[in-house]
Order: structure tokens, then C-alpha cells, then sequence
């Protein structure tokens, strides 16, 4: 019943937003983007007090900590939809649609990742290892990812798949997905971005999903943590765009989340980490990479001083 009540209040938050707030498409400025990033979070915090109040303090921290670890973790996806976005050469006045529908994707999938993660793990109990391993092997392979190692995406074979599989047009005519040429429907640029980008939710989803599960197994506690995370992620897009770039230190900090929350998996069965200390560590990791990105590109985020 609770998964219900969820999934209809997150629908009817979308709709408002796509109906009311957003009905007319428009470049979202940097002072919205704030303004929104901050409801969103505010909401995630307001439920996180209300899970204290009905289930108490340890489903509460967890998914805090839950919450935490999935939008930083996403932040790394801004990057991509960054480049997708540019390859199309969709403007910002119609990335906010296409952002909006690929919310709709991701509660499926998320939903279906979460449900499977967990019923595996409660029935083979040594995927756990595999699981640990391989969120670890991703945070090793995040450290050392270089800068201009950055995805050519007309080379990639699904971006080649696609173009072969649906029929499609260069041609970005408003706001809509598919249109009608010679008599034929054609997918416009608008919709093979929606596809890719759905398709790297859940890409993503399969380092962050196992990462979120080593701290509670609870489906409610875990999907909401999630969905919370990816709903913040739009506004906090269009916030962070233009200055992503900037955040050199940032990928370093995933990666030594995820490394940390590898070892934690695995050490689980010998030694449990507080949820509290796991929580405290993401955050201080989180925040010391984004403030050291700061400190070292001062000019840049604030201006340079008048001379």
C-alpha cells in the first residue's frame, strides 16, 4: 500500500510540474533551477523525518544515507546527459520534457532492479560478494578514468542500432518525439536522447542500486531513496550545467564512495559498519571533493576580482 500511495503522490508531483509549473516550454535559468533543486530536497528531507516518526531512527538514517549515496552517485549521470544533449543538439528550453519523461522510465526500472536485487540477494547470499566486488572494480574504474576518454556517442553500437531500428529524422520540430514526413512517423532527435538516457539510468542504476542495498534491504526504504534522488536530479541539472566541467575532484569522491561501500558489502558478514558512521563518511567525501573542486577553480565559480 505504501509503494501505492508513493508512486501516485511522485505522478501527481510530475504532472504538476510538466501541467503548471513547466506548461509553457522555456529556458530554465540558473535561480529556478535553485529554487527547485531545493524543494526537491526539502520534500526528500520532510519524508526522511516522517519515515523517523513512523518506522524510527535506524529506517530513517538509512534512508538518508540512501538518499545521500544515490544523488551523489547520479551526479556523475549529469555528465551524460550533458553530452546527449549536445550531440542532438537539443535546446535547453526542450531538455526540461525530455528530462520529465525519462522520470516516467525510471521508476519503472528502479522498481524492477530493486525487486530483483533484493529477492537474489535473500536467496543466494553469496551474490553479496560479487556485488561488493563489482562496486568496486567501478569505483577503481571511475578513479582512473581520464578526462578526455569522453564517449564518442555516433560510435557507439547503440547508437548504430538505433538509427537502424527506428526510422528517424535530424529535424527537431518542437516539443514532440515523433512526427509525420511523406506519410511516414519518424522519431525525432528528441526521442533518441529520451532512449539513451533512459538507457544510461540504467546503466548507472547498476552501480548505485547494489550500492544503496548495502545499507538497507528494505524495497520501500531503498526505492524511495531512489526516487527521491533521480526527482532532485533534473532541477540540479539545470543548476550545474554550465559548471560541471569544474568539479575536477568530484569523480574522485564517487569513486571513494563506491570503494568504500564495495569493502562495507563484503565485510558485512565480519564487521557492520553504523549506519550513522557510513552516512557521516559518504557526506564528509562528498562535500570535502566538491569544496576542494571549488577552492581549486575559485576564479571560475565566483569571478575574478576586479584589479
Amino acid at each position: 500500500m505504501d509503494f501505492i500511495i508513493f508512486n501516485i503522490v511522485v505522478i501527481g508531483l510530475l504532472l504538476f510540474d510538466l501541467l503548471v509549473l513547466h506548461k509553457h516550454q522555456k529556458t530554465i535559468s540558473v535561480k529556478s533551477a535553485l529554487l527547485q533543486t531545493a524543494f526537491w530536497v526539502s520534500l526528500a528531507a520532510a519524508f526522511g523525518v516522517w519515515i523517523y516518526v513512523d518506522r524510527g531512527s535506524q529506517d530513517a538514517l538509512a534512508f538518508f544515507t540512501g538518499y545521500l549515496i544515490e544523488e551523489s552517485l547520479s551526479v556523475d549521470n549529469l555528465f551524460v546527459f550533458i553530452l546527449i544533449f549536445s550531440f542532438f543538439k537539443i535546446p535547453q528550453d526542450l531538455q526540461h520534457r525530455v528530462l520529465f519523461w525519462g522520470i516516467f522510465g525510471a521508476l519503472i526500472f528502479r522498481a524492477f532492479f530493486i525487486l530483483v536485487g533484493i529477492e537474489l540477494i535473500q536467496h543466494f547470499h553469496f551474490l553479496l560478494y560479487a556485488m561488493g566486488a563489482f562496486v568496486i572494480v567501478a569505483g577503481i574504474r571511475i578513479f582512473f578514468q581520464k578526462e578526455e576518454d569522453e564517449m564518442d556517442i555516433k560510435e557507439t553500437f547503440l547508437f548504430k542500432i538505433l538509427k537502424k531500428i527506428i526510422p528517424t529524422t535530424d529535424t527537431i520540430q518542437g516539443e514532440k518525439f515523433f512526427v509525420l514526413e511523406n506519410g511516414k512517423r519518424l522519431a525525432t532527435p528528441l526521442f533518441l536522447a529520451l532512449i539513451l538516457i533512459e538507457i544510461s539510468d540504467v546503466v548507472f542504476a547498476l552501480d548505485s542500486i547494489p550500492a544503496v542495498l548495502s545499507i538497507s534491504q528494505d524495497p520501500f526504504i531503498v526505492y524511495t531513496s531512489n526516487i527521491f534522488a533521480i526527482l532532485g536530479l533534473r532541477a540540479l541539472y539545470f543548476a550545474l550545467a554550465g559548471v560541471m566541467q569544474l568539479f575536477h575532484y568530484l569523480k574522485f569522491g564517487l569513486a571513494i564512495i563506491l570503494i568504500f561501500i564495495g569493502i562495507k558489502i563484503i565485510t558485512a558478514e565480519f564487521y557492520q559498519i553504523d549506519i550513522l558512521w557510513a552516512l557521516l563518511f559518504v557526506a564528509v567525501v562528498l562535500v570535502g571533493s566538491i569544496v576542494l573542486s571549488i577552492l581549486k577553480n575559485k576564479a571560475a565559480f565566483f569571478g575574478k576580482g576586479k584589479k
